[in-house]
């Protein structure tokens, strides 16, 4: 009797001890409710049919219910936190603004350049593996069922001449969109890339303002609205466990393994793509970061898990900030200004995730895609990807544009559907790990004597 005694004394310290470790370890806390979510969602999934379907899904909805309110509060306070992290941003750069224009430039070189090679790799990668030939065209149209797919849209596939010239056309009306007429119906509607542009139009003016002492007051406003979000945002983190699980469960609950199993060439093929995008990061921080690959995965795997659980860059905005203030070195100042831009305009996963969609669905309806309309296809991902809104399934509403604007038959994009909420889980975190690069490689070449 007392040796039953010992051992569920010895139980309950071990239980304290490891609920002690992972009260103040939010990555433990995610990762566990990750874990738990799978498990979860199995037992509800179609697979282990514990429950019928209809009430597989109110449960998963429930489920999901403190990952729909962690959503909304970050949504509710995305708005003013990046326009106010961006405005402080800058105007804590106004007494360097040589060192802001350098780090604006560079910001934007590596956006350019890793964005460009990402779709390329997709491109590559779908044009390689080919996972799209390994569906039968049959079988496809079988499952999309009354997919409206008409025969002039097969065959009155744009030229790529004929594309290139439409983009050269609307381009100048592009640019011009870029700049906000009414920021706050933009703020409304949510078009993040429109409060990014003017946040930083208000912080230039500041900068370039000469005199900053009577827009000392509206500062104060930017402070206070800044900590009042992040304020709110605290408050979110304390259910991000409790998100996470119920998130994951949901998605596999619907999904169960057996549909992503058919997937598997398509699923293989994008998460090869995002492994190697990974890498190329990690490459970049040891060449240009000046800090070990293994040191800046550590540091960043909390904001990774909470990208992946979430599905939204913009969700991980505040823990990115404390990340690269933190962990990574970098000034205030300057991972205030770089990580909500990062996260609105750096998308690289993204690219590469539609670049292999694209083909995929081209190949499911067994059309061939010229080199020239891959070129176009992979500069439009480029352009459309810079500025997407870093919420979950927005890039789905691209692809469909895009593969409409081709004349690609839709029937495979339902495979694409069934599969998304995952892959965008991983392209989400792949993307904040490369704004958490950025981050750090700008603050090394923004200081170049620091020691990493």
């Amino acid at each position: 009797m007392s040796e039953t005694i010992r051992r569920r004394a010895q139980y309950r310290r071990l239980a304290y001890r490891l609920e002690a470790w992972m009260r103040v370890r939010l990555w433990a806390q995610v990762l566990a409710g990750l874990i738990l979510g799978v498990f979860a969602g199995l037992l509800l999934g179609p697979e282990a049919g514990l429950l019928p379907r209809d009430t597989a899904e109110i449960v998963g909805a429930w489920l999901a219910m403190p990952g729909s309110i962690f959503l909304s509060l970050i949504k509710m306070v995305l708005m003013p936190l990046v326009l106010s992290s961006i405005v402080l941003g800058l105007a804590a750069s106004a007494a360097d603004p040589a060192g802001l224009r350098a780090m604006g430039t560079r910001l934007a070189l590596f956006v350019g350049i890793t964005t460009l090679a990402a779709a390329l790799l997709g491109a590559t990668l779908g044009l390689t593996i080919a996972p799209g030939t390994l569906i039968d065209p049959a079988t496809a149209e079988a499952v999309a069922g009354d997919t409206p797919v008409t025969a002039d849209a097969a065959q009155d596939t744009p030229a790529s001449n004929g594309r290139l010239g439409e983009i050269i056309q609307t381009a100048p009306e592009l640019i011009v969109g870029l700049v906000p007429d009414n920021p706050l119906a933009s703020a409304v509607q949510n078009e993040m890339l429109a409060i990014v542009v003017f946040g930083i139009f208000l912080g230039a003016a500041y900068v370039g303002s000469t005199n900053k002492t009577r827009l000392d007051p509206l500062l104060g406003v930017f402070e206070g609205l800044l900590e009042v979000s992040m304020t709110v945002v605290r408050w979110a983190m304390y259910i991000t466990p409790y998100a996470v699980f119920g998130l994951t469960a949901q998605l596999l609950a619907r999904l169960g393994l057996g549909s992503l199993a058919a997937l598997g060439a398509y699923v293989g093929t994008v998460l090869a793509g995002l492994a190697i995008l990974l890498v190329m990061y990690l490459l970049l921080i040891a060449l240009l970061g000046r800090m070990s690959p293994a040191r800046f995965q550590s540091a960043v795997g909390e904001a990774q898990l909470l990208a992946f659980s979430t599905s939204s860059s913009a969700a991980v905005i505040p823990l990115s900030i404390r990340i690269a203030v933190e962990k990574l070195g970098a000034p205030s100042s300057m991972a205030g200004f770089v990580i909500p831009l990062a996260a609105t305009v750096n998308m690289a996963g993204t690219a590469l995730y539609q670049a292999i969609a694209v083909i995929f669905v081209a190949q499911v309806a067994g059309v061939t895609l010229a080199p020239g309309e891959i070129a176009i296809i992979v500069l439009t991902l480029v352009a459309s990807s810079i500025g997407a809104p870093g919420a979950p399934g927005v890039s789905i509403a691209i692809l469909s544009g895009l593969i409409a604007s081709f004349g690609i038959p839709p029937a495979g994009l339902v495979f694409v559907l069934g599969v998304d909420r995952f892959l965008d889980m991983a392209r989400t975190s792949v993307n904040v790990t490369g704004d958490l690069a950025a981050t750090r490689i700008l603050a090394v070449r923004t200081r170049p004597k620091e020691q990493g």
